[in-house]
């Protein structure tokens, strides 16, 4: 059985983004801190920004400890347009031409149907495909100057595999629809648009963890909807991004690609 802990030392096998500025949004904790250490050790210089400045400083820091080069950092909330938009062009000011960008920062809002409100819906849909579409806007001039560029959106198996919330699965599925349309759209000035979509990941202190330590049994009933019976590493989506970003994967664009080990629902809920 694969051991996904073990998955999380695997070293990087290339440093296919030698040189290249990729610029990655929720980049401070998680899936986008992993996906910014990836980057990193493919010699990319990494621009990301996060809800706290704390957060920012801690990966900062850690990532200097590591020997890699410093981040340029800022907080901001992603749904603010004109901040995301600000933090691309001090981005590509302070570090230089713009190669790739990443839309990581997501989540969603509210609880289900009947006790969501419109705002809790609209607030989902801005957090996901609103800055993932805005970050895109920001970045084209940036992609156009240096000839080209490549958009990875992280998207979720929601998108298509029902569960709840049904508003976070709703956007979901506009992220993965946005990329395919985008792709075609920003083709001609050669920028390559692509999303992810992962299952359900084990992070340290996250929702899956926890209960695999609070309540077994119940975990242990979750793994029935992964063939391997074990769930996805940060570090395996993280590896998909990079590819993406590289030109390894030149010919790819308007795909959506599940990094899920073929798992069945994405919750333990049913449906």
């Amino acid at each position: 059985m694969p051991n996904a802990d073990a998955v999380e030392e695997r070293p990087s096998v290339s440093r296919a983004l030698e040189g290249r500025h990729v610029l990655v949004t929720g980049g401070s904790r998680g899936v986008g801190e992993q996906i910014v250490r990836s980057l990193l050790s493919q010699g990319a210089l990494v621009s990301t920004c996060g809800r706290q400045e704390a957060d920012l400083d801690r990966l900062n820091a850690s990532v200097q400890e590591d020997g890699h080069p410093a981040l340029f950092t800022r907080p901001l909330d992603v749904v603010d347009g004109e901040a995301l938009g600000s933090f691309v062009d001090a981005a590509v000011a302070a570090r230089g031409a713009l190669h790739g960008v990443v839309a990581c920062a997501g989540g969603g809002v509210g609880r289900g149907l009947l006790e969501a409100s419109a705002q809790d819906w609209t607030s989902t849909w801005e957090l996901n495909a609103g800055h993932a579409a805005r970050l895109t806007a920001a970045a084209v001039p940036h992609f156009r100057a240096a000839g080209g560029g490549s958009v990875v959106v992280i998207a979720s198996i929601s998108g298509w595999k029902p569960g709840p919330q049904a508003q976070y699965g709703a956007a979901k599925a506009a992220q993965i629809h946005m990329v395919g349309s985008l792709a075609r759209e920003l083709g001609p000035d050669g920028i390559r648009v692509n999303a992810v979509s992962p299952g359900s990941m084990l992070i340290a202190g996250k929702m899956w963890d926890r209960m695999r330590t609070e309540d077994p049994a119940a975990y242990e009933r979750f793994l029935d909807e992964l063939p391997a019976r074990t769930l996805v590493s940060p570090v395996e989506v993280a590896e998909a991004v990079a590819f993406l970003l590289s030109d390894h994967a030149s010919g790819i664009s308007g795909a959506n690609v599940p990094v899920d080990r073929a798992q069945n629902a994405p919750t333990p809920y049913g449906y």
